[in-house]
């Protein structure tokens, strides 16, 4: 599966959405939904919790393992997906579409953020 272009990237593997009235969307890569094997329980931060970038949020557990889940943006959350806290397996199955986890109003976008092609090189060594 490609990294949608439109999308820009962690180096923790979330993705976030361009901005609409100051509210983006964040999920998890691809290529962290595979390596973590079947999600099968999601933590998501609370509705109007504030989140910091590079700082966890909440949690993504798998049959493999449990992951930290970190927010790309300083922000605070307007919405979860309630799909995939009931459905974790969306996650996997949708990362980019019906799998986003969470939407957050921006503080500020951060610099270090990946564009696709940048995000598919990291990931390949």
């Amino acid at each position: 599966m490609s990294n949608p272009q439109q999308l820009r990237y962690s180096k923790e593997h979330e993705w976030l959405s361009p901005a609409t009235d100051g509210v983006a969307t964040v999920g998890i890569t691809a290529h962290a939904a595979d390596a973590l094997g079947d999600v099968v329980y999601v933590e998501l931060p609370a509705v109007g919790a504030a989140v910091t970038a590079g700082e966890t949020c909440g949690e993504l557990e798998s049959t493999k393992s449990v992951s930290d889940l970190y927010s790309p943006v300083t922000g605070e959350i307007t919405e979860v997906n309630q799909d995939v806290v009931d459905d974790p397996a969306l996650v996997n199955s949708a990362p980019f579409e019906g799998g986003w986890l969470f939407k957050v109003r921006l503080d500020s976008e951060p610099a270090d953020l990946l564009s696709a092609d940048e995000y598919t090189e990291f990931t390949a060594g």
